[in-house]
């Protein structure tokens, strides 16, 4: 016994070799120019294709097969001098075969010769084929025979410019034989829905789509119509469409259809039949992917409008945006079982179109965000994920249109929106904000703006509802902590009153975010607050503060890295302060010096005592240079250094501390370079010396990272010596 795929390829031989057969007999009497007998075998032929038992599929395999025979048909039918018989007659003649399948196929046939012989009109004789073709009603036989008359006659429709042209009705006449053929064929391929048990549903709706460019050809026929202008397809061709597209009532063909129009017609007749366009997507079946086809709509419109600046005013004339969005809310409204993802796509296309279109207007862009927040309020929880994505996609749209998120903070919506996210994603929404903000360079400037900011981004900064700190990843966490605290340092004004509001609502957002968050968020407030006191002149504020961060340091932090880490913040926020006298500054870098060397271990105390020479010299203008106290950090530097060298040399084999000696020449390269006259090429010659003794020394285990770092500075004073110049001046006393 055969499964069906096995019956289905022996019935499709069987067709192909029952064509084959006859058309053997039908070429040998093409070639005996005997009409009675080609007729005859071109008949049974084209019976082949009377069965029922294919899938479209295959059906089309075997038309195939046919269509390629009755080609070589029609060229003998051209030729009157080898039948005999004029085109008229022969019209007739066809007519007389035994089965109306067959019979149509070569009144098709034959037709198309008569319309190019011009005996008769050739209005008279496409509604002469278009109606008898009404003779075959099954879906699929009659699919593909219609198919056949579009193919054949697509070149000889009375349209402007074409041979066939005649008077100002013309181009009515084709389009009415184009609509009718497509109007029938469209109820015929509906009308397969109906066909075979319920059951098999499923299969019926696979072989529809198999079918559903057969009838999509004739739509892009009519946009190939040349003298279909916009005032015939806006009187005509669009309500003829629509109107069968509507009383269909057929869910697969409607989209296809719809989706069919938006593609094959031209941009800017769209746009000018938007409402009548529009006016059809709410009368469409409930089950009909209106989301889709409406996506499509302004995706399209959209490139249109990108395509050249001289189409703008077109849009704003006909208030595109007014239609496309009352038609959205009218199809939400029609649609109550639309899923939530199906209602938030419609926004973001719409979003979409209206930053494309009309990127100024940010009142749209607002009622977008509006229309989403409204149909989210109706939901007691966004649970889906693909609807989640689409709300996301929401809230990027309009920071990827301005790069500022400046512009965002001013759509009173866009908070709304968030507030509909789950924690989780309300956080990467926060993530990509402050990640807008960087990539773009982005300076919060106002008060109000930020504390929109920060409400929007609140999920980073404190524990929401449901959340528990303490089960989220660690990276995770470090992450979002540490761009929060980058974040505060886009924060800034030059007017001092503006810049503590906005410290002070800083503040206020980040002192409710829990002990784990405090030590990346504080530190970062505390410095912006010292900027503003620095950039006011507001010494004794200044002052204050370090005061307590050394206070802090003095009782508050015992761990000897975390010390180390709190000495080189210190050093490094004091160095951009130029606030303060002589005076203050005096004491705060006495401290600092003070506590660098009291680190617990030597190296720690090294390199925090050179970092302090930076206290004594800034490259500003008006900054200090005291190259005196600058030489005598480098040398305190060098002394402890050298007690850190002679105690690993005395415990034996824990060496490697000759990078220290590396380091510090950079410094006095450093300075040299600056032009502070205290630090001379004969220091950096002396210091260089030793430092190849030390590691020629036997006592020095070898390092070869602290030889790497020395040969590098190495080449690098070479460089500056190949220079010439001022510059390869300075170091050609330097010899290496």
């Amino acid at each position: 016994m055969l499964n069906g795929t096995e019956d289905e390829e022996k019935w499709l031989a069987e067709g192909i070799a029952g064509i084959q057969h006859n058309a053997f007999y039908m070429h040998r009497a093409l070639d005996s120019n005997n009409l009675r007998e080609a007729l005859k075998y071109s008949a049974q032929m084209l019976s082949e294709l009377r069965t029922s038992k294919l899938s479209p599929r295959k059906y089309y395999e075997l038309y195939m097969r046919a269509f390629d025979e009755l080609k070589r048909l029609e060229l003998f039918f051209k030729d009157d001098s080898k039948h005999g018989v004029s085109v008229v007659d022969l019209y007739e003649l066809v007519q007389h075969a035994g089965n109306i399948l067959p019979r149509l196929y070569l009144l098709c046939t034959v037709g198309s010769i008569y319309i190019k012989s011009k005996e008769a009109p050739d209005k008279e004789v496409l509604k002469d084929l278009v109606e008898m073709c009404r003779g075959v009603q099954h879906p699929i036989r009659g699919l593909f025979l219609r198919s056949y008359l579009a193919q054949i006659s697509r070149d000889k429709l009375p349209d402007i410019g074409s041979e066939y042209e005649g008077d100002a009705d013309t181009v009515m006449d084709a389009v009415d034989f184009v609509l009718q053929n497509f109007t029938e064929m469209n109820k015929l391929w509906v009308r397969m829905q109906h066909q075979g048990p319920g059951r098999v549903r499923e299969k019926r709706e696979k072989e529809r789509s198999e079918l559903q460019d057969l009838v999509g050809k004739n739509l892009h026929v009519l946009s190939q119509i040349e003298g279909v202008d916009l005032e015939m397809y806006k009187e005509t061709v669009l309500p003829r469409v629509l109107e069968q597209v509507v009383n269909c009532k057929d869910d697969l063909a409607q989209y296809y259809l719809m989706d069919c129009i938006i593609q094959v017609f031209p941009d800017e007749y769209h746009l000018q039949t938007l409402e009548t366009l529009l006016g059809a997507c709410p009368q469409l079946q409930p089950t009909v992917d209106v989301k889709t086809v409406l996506s499509r709509l302004m995706d399209r419109l959209s490139n249109y409008a990108a395509s050249s600046a001289d189409v703008l005013p077109e849009f704003l004339q006909v208030e595109a945006f007014s239609k496309l969005s009352n038609a959205i809310g009218k199809v939400i409204e029609a649609q109550v079982d639309m899923p939530a993802v199906g209602a938030i796509t419609l926004y973001v296309s719409l979003l979409t179109f209206t930053l494309r279109v009309h990127p100024d207007r940010l009142d749209h862009v607002d009622q977008v965000l509006g229309a989403c927040v409204k149909k989210l309020s109706n939901i007691p929880k966004l649970e889906d994920s693909r609807a989640m994505k689409q709300v996301v996609a929401l809230l990027s749209a309009p920071l990827e249109k301005y790069n500022d998120i400046v512009t965002a903070l001013t759509l009173s919506n866009y908070p709304r929106v968030m507030d509909h996210l789950d924690i989780g994603t309300n956080k990467l929404m926060a993530m990509v904000i402050i990640q807008s903000i960087m990539k773009n360079n982005s300076c919060i400037s106002t008060a109000d703006k930020v504390e929109v900011l920060f409400e929007l981004i609140k999920g980073l900064i404190k524990d929401t509802d449901g959340a528990d700190v303490d089960e989220l990843d660690e990276e995770d966490f470090k992450e979002e902590q540490n761009s929060v605290a980058r974040l505060i340092h886009m924060l800034y004004n030059d007017e001092p009153e503006e810049m503590l509001k906005i410290i002070c609502i800083v503040r206020k957002h980040t002192m409710v975010g829990g002990p784990k968050r405090l030590p990346f968020t504080v530190s970062s407030l505390v410095f912006s607050a010292l900027r503003a006191a620095n950039g006011c002149d507001i010494e004794h504020v200044a002052y204050e503060f370090f005061t307590q961060a050394f206070v802090l340091y003095e009782e508050e932090i015992a761990d000897s890295k975390a010390q180390v880490t709190a000495i080189h913040l210190i050093i490094g926020t004091l160095q951009r302060m130029n606030v303060f006298g002589v005076e203050n500054r005096d004491t705060l870098t006495h401290k600092a010096t003070g506590y660098s060397a009291r680190l617990l271990k030597k190296a720690d105390q090294c390199r925090a005592v050179y970092a302090c020479s930076h206290l004594f010299w800034v490259d500003d203008q008006d900054g200090i240079k005291d190259g005196e106290r600058v030489l005598l950090c480098l040398k305190r530097a060098l002394r402890i250094a050298n007690a850190a060298q002679q105690m690993a040399n005395v415990a034996r084999g824990t060496g490697g501390l000759v990078s220290l000696f590396v380091e510090i020449l950079n410094k006095y390269i450093y300075f040299f370079e600056k032009g502070n006259k205290q630090i001379t090429s004969s220091a950096i010659q002396g210091l260089i010396e030793f430092i190849n003794t030390e590691m020629q020394s036997d006592s020095t285990n070898p390092d070869s990272v602290a030889d790497a770092f020395l040969a590098s500075t190495l080449r690098y004073i070479q460089f500056q010596k190949q220079k010439g110049g001022v510059v390869g001046e300075k170091f050609e006393s330097i010899k290496l």
